[in-house]
Order: C-alpha cells, then sequence, then structure tokens
C-alpha cells in the first residue's frame, strides 16, 4: 500500500530539458456532424501583477508589425489562417496568430467535440511556461491557477522506494487547458468549429493565405502530401494505454511490475489535486504473453489496477476511450509546402517517456507566430495587399519557423528515442541495485546527467556512488577497470583515430609526439590508429603499419616512451585491412576518392566497389587470399607483441575488410562465409582466433564492430549482440562498439552520445564488458555512463585533439587528486587550472 501523499508543495522554477508532458494517444475516428461554431464565454484576464520571475533566454515575445514611417496600417483585406485540429498546440497558435495587428481572420476545424480529449494531464516544464508567459500572460495567468506543482521523482525498485528532489514540474488537466484555450481564442474573436471535419487541405490553401496542420499524429494533411514533407514513420516495440486514477500522487512515479510474462512499468503523475495520469507500458510480446491484448477498455483497466495495486493503494483506474497503443514517431524532411505548415505532432512526436508532445506543439505555436509578425511588420504597406505578397510573406516566415524550431525539435527526438528504446529494454536493468537502478532511469535521455542530477539531490547522487563502492570523493571516471591482466587506472579511452602522416607505413616523430602527448595527457588507454597488416591493406599513403620490421622498431619507440614518462599510461595497438576503402587520398584531399594515379588493388568478400562509380572493383578474395590476409594480421599481431603494447584491437567495423564480411550490405557471397549471420561470421572470426593464439595470454584482447550501418537491409541491433556474443566466446575481453561507415549512403542519428544505446544493450544483455564511442565529448557524459552501469570505458577522439590533457583537466576541474589521474612530476605545477583576470582589472 501507497503511503499517505505529502502535501503537494510549490518547487523553485528549474530549467527543465525533461520529463514529460505528454504526447496524448489518438483515438480512431467516429462519426462527426457539421455544428456551427460555439458562442464565445468571457474573456480571460490578465492579473495586474506576476508570481512568477523570467527564466533566463525565454522564448522571444511575439511582436505585432509596426506601422511603417509616417503611415498607418492600411486596412486592407486582412490575412486570412485556417487551423485544422483543435489540441494545445492549433489553439494556441490560434490565439497568437490572432493577436497580431492587423488581426486575421482565423478559423479553427475540430473533428471532436469541445471537451472530448482522450488523455487525461500534461506536464510543462518551466523553460515551455516562461515561453507562454511572454507571448500571452493571459494564458499564463490563467493556466497558473490550475497548477498542481511538485518537485519529486520516485522510482520503484522491487518495492523499495527512491526519491530524487529538485526537479520542478507543473500539470493540469488536459481538459482544462483546452478550456483555457477555447476562451482565449473565443475573447481574441477566433472562430471555432466543433464537431466539424475540415475542407480538404487542397481547398483551404486556394482560400487561405495560411493553412496550418495541427491535426495530430495521423495527420489527413500531411499524408495527403507525404512524398512533399518527406515523412518517416517509425512504429517502436511496446504497447501502452492511458488512464487515470481519482487520487494524487505525491510525485512523479515509475515503478516495474515483474511478472511471469515479462515486466510491465507504470509512469504515474498528478494533475490536479485529487487525480493522476497513470500509464502502463509493455513490449509487444509481453502484452500478448500477459493476454492484455484481448481485452477491452474494462477489462484493460480492472488488470492495470490489479498490476499496480500497491502503487495505487487498491484504488481502481479509470478509462476515457483508453485503448492499448504503439507509439510513433514522426519525422518530416520538410515542415512547410506552398502556404500550408505542420505544426506540433503533425510534424514530429516525441515518446511520452520525456513527454514533449505539448510542450513542443505550443513552442511551435509561439515560434511560427512570432516569425509571421516579423515577415508582417517588415513589409513596405504593413500588411499583405495582394497574392504575390501573401505567399511570398508568409513562405518566409514559414521557413525561419522552421529553421528555428527544428534544431531544438530533432534534438529532443533524439533524447526521446534514447528514452523510449531504455524503456523498450527495461529487462535488462531490473537485476541492477536499486539506487543504480533508478539513477540509469533518471539520466536515460542522456539530458540530465551526474553533474546536473548532483545540482538538484546531492545526496541522492552520493547515496547511488556509496552504492557502487566508489572511493570518497572519487568520480566514477576515475576507478579502476581489469581486463585479464592488465589493469586500467581511469575508464577514459584515447580513441583510435587516424592521422595520415606516416610514410611507407613507417610512423615518425609526428606519431611519438601525438601518442607521448596523449599517453601524458592522463588517460587510462590510448590506442593507435588503425594500424595495416599490408601495404595493400592501407586506407591511404599516410597510414600506419606494422607489416615490416621497421615498423616494429619505431612503434617500440612510442610505446616504450609512453610508459616511461607516463608511468601506469596502457597503449593500445588496433591492427586492420582496409578492404574496398583502401587506395584513397588524404583525408584532407579528398576523404574516400580514389588516388589520382599509383592506385592498388583491392580485396573484399565481394566484388562491390564503397562508391559505385567513383571507387575502385575490389577483387574478391579467394581461398588463397582468405590465408593470406589472415596471416597478415599474424604477423602484424607478433611485432605488436615484441614492442611491447598492452592491448590489441582488431578492427572490425567502418566497411573496412573484417567488417565487410559482416555486413550483409557488403558481403553477398554464396560460399561458407556469406548467407547468414553465423556465415558471415566465420572469416573474423578465423582472423581473430588466429591473433588471439599469438597474442600473449596475458594480454588482453578487444574488438571493434559497427552495431549498425545506419542503413535499412543492413546490420541491426540485434545482429550486433549477436557479433558481440560471437567474438566473446572466442575470447574478446571488450567490445568497442562504434557504428556505421559501412556504406556511404547511411543516415547516422547523430547526436550527444549517440552510439552508447548499443554499448548498454551488448553489455547488459550480454554481460560482456564494453568501450563505448561517439560523441561523448564532457566528463559529465562520462561519469553519468559509467555510474548507471551502461559501459565499462569511454573512448574520446576529437576532445583529446581539441586537448590532449583532456583527462588530466577533468580531474582538476572536478577537484579530484587520487591515483586514477596523476600529472606527470614536470607538469605538476599545472594541476591547478589558472586563474582568470578581474572584472576590475586588478
Amino acid at each position: 500500500m501507497t503511503q499517505p501523499p505529502r502535501p503537494t508543495r510549490l518547487a523553485q522554477p528549474t530549467q527543465l530539458p525533461w520529463p514529460p508532458e505528454r504526447a496524448e494517444p489518438t483515438p480512431p475516428p467516429e462519426p462527426v456532424q457539421r455544428a456551427q461554431p460555439t458562442p464565445p464565454l468571457p474573456p480571460i484576464e490578465a492579473p495586474a501583477g506576476r508570481e512568477r520571475a523570467r527564466p533566463p533566454q525565454a522564448p522571444r515575445p511575439v511582436r505585432a508589425p509596426q506601422a511603417p514611417p509616417g503611415g498607418r496600417l492600411s486596412p486592407a483585406r486582412p490575412l486570412r489562417i485556417a487551423v485544422v485540429g483543435g489540441g494545445p498546440g492549433g489553439l494556441y497558435a490560434a490565439a497568437l496568430l490572432r493577436r497580431l495587428t492587423p488581426g486575421p481572420e482565423v478559423t479553427v476545424w475540430e473533428r471532436n467535440a469541445p471537451d472530448d480529449t482522450f488523455g487525461f494531464g500534461v506536464v510543462l516544464s518551466d523553460e515551455t511556461l516562461g515561453g507562454i508567459e511572454h507571448a500571452d500572460p493571459a494564458v499564463y495567468a490563467a493556466l497558473r491557477e490550475d497548477f498542481v506543482r511538485w518537485d519529486d521523482i520516485d522510482v520503484v525498485h522491487r518495492g523499495r522506494t527512491l526519491t530524487s528532489g529538485g526537479h520542478g514540474f507543473a500539470a493540469l488537466g488536459r481538459r482544462r487547458l483546452l478550456r483555457i484555450l477555447h476562451e482565449r481564442c473565443r475573447a481574441l474573436g477566433v472562430r471555432l468549429n466543433f464537431r466539424t471535419h475540415a475542407p480538404p487541405a487542397a481547398e483551404l490553401a486556394r482560400s487561405y493565405d495560411l493553412v496550418i496542420a495541427a491535426d495530430g499524429v495521423h495527420s489527413a494533411t500531411r499524408q495527403d502530401c507525404a512524398d512533399v514533407f518527406g515523412t518517416r514513420l517509425t512504429t517502436h516495440r511496446c504497447r501502452y494505454i492511458w488512464l487515470s486514477a481519482d487520487f494524487a500522487f505525491d510525485a512523479f512515479r515509475f515503478e516495474v511490475a515483474e511478472t511471469e510474462h515479462g515486466v510491465l512499468q507504470l509512469h504515474g503523475y498528478p494533475y490536479a489535486p485529487d487525480a493522476s495520469t497513470v500509464i502502463v507500458e509493455a513490449r509487444e510480446e509481453v502484452w500478448r504473453r500477459a493476454g492484455l491484448d484481448r481485452l477491452d477498455e474494462r477489462e484493460s483497466t480492472r488488470r492495470c489496477a490489479e498490476l499496480f495495486a500497491d502503487a495505487l493503494g487498491g484504488r481502481p483506474l479509470r478509462g476515457n476511450r483508453s485503448q492499448w497503443t504503439a507509439f510513433r514517431t514522426v519525422v518530416n524532411e520538410r515542415w512547410w509546402h506552398g502556404n500550408t505548415v505542420l505544426l506540433g505532432d503533425a510534424a514530429h512526436t516525441a515518446h511520452f517517456s520525456i513527454g514533449s508532445g505539448t510542450k513542443l506543439a505550443m513552442e511551435d505555436a509561439v515560434a511560427l507566430a512570432d516569425h509571421l509578425a516579423s515577415c508582417l511588420a517588415n513589409h513596405p504597406a504593413g500588411h499583405l495587399a495582394d497574392h504575390r505578397q501573401d505567399r511570398s510573406s508568409v513562405s518566409e516566415a514559414l521557413a525561419a519557423y522552421e529553421a528555428e524550431r527544428r534544431p531544438a525539435v530533432e534534438s529532443t527526438q533524439r533524447a526521446a528515442r534514447a528514452s523510449l528504446e531504455w524503456f523498450e529494454n527495461l529487462a535488462l536493468y531490473v537485476d541492477q541495485p536499486p539506487r543504480r537502478f533508478a539513477f540509469n532511469l533518471l539520466t536515460r535521455s542522456r539530458r540530465v546527467t551526474h553533474d546536473n542530477l548532483r545540482l538538484r539531490d546531492a545526496a541522492f547522487v552520493t547515496a547511488v556512488e556509496r552504492e557502487a563502492e566508489l572511493p570518497p570523493d572519487t568520480p566514477p571516471m576515475f576507478t579502476p577497470f581489469r581486463l585479464r591482466g592488465l589493469t586500467l587506472r581511469n575508464r577514459v579511452v584515447v580513441s583510435p583515430m587516424d592521422m595520415y602522416s606516416a610514410q611507407d607505413g613507417t610512423p615518425g616523430d609526428f606519431h611519438l609526439v601525438h601518442l607521448g602527448a596523449r599517453a601524458l595527457g592522463g588517460a587510462g588507454l590510448v590506442m593507435t590508429e588503425m594500424v595495416c597488416v599490408s601495404p595493400e591493406g592501407r586506407i591511404t599513403l599516410g597510414c600506419t603499419g606494422l607489416y615490416a620490421d621497421v615498423h616494429e622498431g619505431v612503434w617500440r619507440r612510442v610505446v616504450e616512451f609512453a610508459h616511461d614518462a607516463s608511468p601506469g599510461t596502457a597503449l593500445g595497438v588496433q591492427l586492420g585491412h582496409s578492404g574496398r576503402k583502401g587506395s584513397t587520398r588524404l583525408m584532407w584531399e579528398g576523404m574516400d576518392d580514389p588516388l589520382p594515379r599509383g592506385n592498388w588493388p583491392l580485396a573484399a568478400p565481394s566484388p562491390l566497389p564503397y562508391r559505385r562509380g567513383v571507387s575502385q572493383v575490389p577483387q574478391a578474395l579467394d581461398t588463397a587470399g582468405l590465408a593470406a590476409v589472415r596471416e597478415q594480421f599474424v604477423a602484424a599481431a607478433r611485432r605488436a607483441a615484441r614492442a611491447g603494447f598492452d592491448l590489441l584491437e582488431l578492427h572490425c567495423a567502418h566497411g573496412y575488410l573484417l567488417s565487410s564480411f559482416l555486413s550483409p550490405l557488403t558481403n553477398h557471397r554464396t560460399d561458407a562465409y556469406g548467407g547468414t549471420l553465423a556465415a558471415r561470421l566465420r572469416y573474423p572470426l578465423e582472423v581473430f582466433d588466429a591473433v588471439r593464439e599469438v597474442w600473449p595470454a596475458d594480454s588482453p584482447m578487444t574488438v571493434r564492430i559497427s552495431a549498425t550501418d545506419w542503413a535499412e537491409g543492413g546490420t541491426t541491433a540485434d545482429d550486433a549482440v549477436a557479433v558481440a556474443a560471437a567474438f566473446a566466446a572466442h575470447g574478446a575481453d571488450a567490445v568497442d562498439v562504434s557504428t556505421g561507415q559501412v556504406v556511404p549512403d547511411e543516415r547516422p542519428d547523430f547526436g550527444r552520445s549517440y552510439q552508447t544505446p548499443y554499448a548498454d544493450r551488448i553489455r547488459n544483455e550480454l554481460g560482456v564488458p564494453v568501450i563505448a564511442v561517439g560523441a561523448i565529448s564532457s566528463w559529465d557524459d562520462v561519469n553519468s555512463l559509467l555510474l548507471a552501469g551502461r559501459v565499462d570505458l569511454c573512448a574520446l577522439g576529437r576532445p583529446h585533439l581539441y586537448d590532449p590533457h583532456w583527462t588530466l583537466h577533468a580531474a582538476a576541474e572536478q577537484g579530484y587528486t587520487g591515483p586514477g589521474a596523476p600529472w606527470p612530476l614536470p607538469y605538476r605545477a599545472g594541476s591547478r587550472k589558472p586563474p582568470t583576470g578581474r572584472a576590475d582589472g586588478r
């Protein structure tokens, strides 16, 4: 049973990038009747004073156009605007646009009744509320009267409740939000049509100067022009149902039910003093095994109440045309066409676990109104006078609106994708210690981090670190890690980075300085670039090798310098063969472009050029060729061992030779080395086994893989787990999890730490140590990933190019002086950050 609710309290506003407002499930269409616009209700009055300070960098207020110098705004025909969809985004856009001067004619069509809504509560961040307050104080004042505020998140793990504070939420009922917006629209003269289908989009586009498609995730307007908007829809693995409880949770609540069918999760939060939203979610296969796919709304509601009886205190749940549905991510390459623009869920969706549907829609409305106001203000006559001017100014506004909103939306969608995948894979984490599980959940989107969470609730983070048995005052990144007979002093790896600065495969003084500087910089493990096993296995003429005795001697010099100058630093060598991506120019001369002359023949599993019509066609390796290349890897490994390297990594990623055996996009063989994944793995595993046999038994060996090709028909996340399992079974001590670069037409989902979910899954599904790479740029990211138990080591490339002493500086910035980051004696005087200049010049 739950404890009596803690009093709902007013939290201090915080700038919070998450979590949720809730994207409401869209019901199936119902028969509708045409009706006259509803009569206006009394206007909302803005209060004389405000209780809430404006947050820094709040969205710009909507500006009304100014009259031209020496003249007045023309009374010519006003702008005519049609809004399709009467959800929060469409209504708010209508209200803001109606406030422009001169006021446009704004008409809204909503196929449902005014009070029809299919969710319950909406949570808004303080950042969004600040934008609402600036854009229309009257709407903000009305919302403020109904806010329920709290600042705690409760994570329930196997009956134990772990609370993190300092998060600052504000919520209200969705019906109340809609009523406020209805009243505001009526007060401003917006024409509202309920229970009425909008005319076809093409007809509206001919009759109106601007058409706003705010008709939700199943937008008919968008579907009619999906090819123009470049729509991509992704349906995800979980089913969820939107319900309500007739009491208020005293915090944002996450709870897991572990059943014989699998895990289900509850997301709950208050939206009124006596009501809470409750969302129950489960993976599709769990949902079916539990028989939930066969239940109607009433039975589903009853069953969910039974599953989470403790969270609900034995109280029932209720629905509102609630049905199980799968979340769909909507992405559009273009948000506007002609004079029609997409807004809110019609343009983009973000999973409800970070709850940004309503937030994004209302922020879209602010930006759209702002840019349209700017274009009107800049028009020579101060209004839109004829058709050509209409469309030109509207197009200008729509382009500016998309340019402003797209980066913020894409960032939110990346965070939402990380969050929804975390919940899809929830079963991987339930066996974590309770505080680590809670920390992992809170940081799942990668927007809330170790340091950020410490600012909100230092005691909570300290408890997580204590449970993880971190030494006092030791950030997670400065704890040791053991791989076979090698103990790394910290969890930071200098990622392999091609320098293209060798001569005939021989590293020179540049490599001594480059790798020596990074070794002095404090990282636990410093990796070489891909070192090639043959002249024909080079990517460029500037690539290093280990195919000649002279190479071995120079590499020994580099290793000995690092070991002597920075005791405790480990040096790793990455061995690889370029395959079909070889014989190209240096990166800064034209990456992946063939040499203008002197090209050497290429080898690959199949005769497929990397860039059709540009790259050289490789020769498919026959039995003798496969054996020869395998022996080249073995010879290079022997030289690496004699040179004194501490760790060897086999490069099976990024479309090079061994990687191209693994991907179905690059391996079209019909013999024993092609076809099924097991067959495609055969040759890379043969090479791995041969190298492992000659590599010192006490020295670790890792493998780098591309966990996805970012291309249709290529390697998937499921494949990556199978590949990692196979290498682990053959003795790999860790898997270095990268992605992509296998085919040139890839579409990577770039973003902060964007590759880490693949490493996370491999680690927690297989129990295999992993090295994470990919846009990990801050020590806060490193600490967050490690403490959450998602990765074991973090490899950083570009940060170490920017700052060879990145690791030591990370220690100094965190006030850490322990054994995980010792400063070389000659540099010890620089172990404290130099003071900056004073503002008064002293």
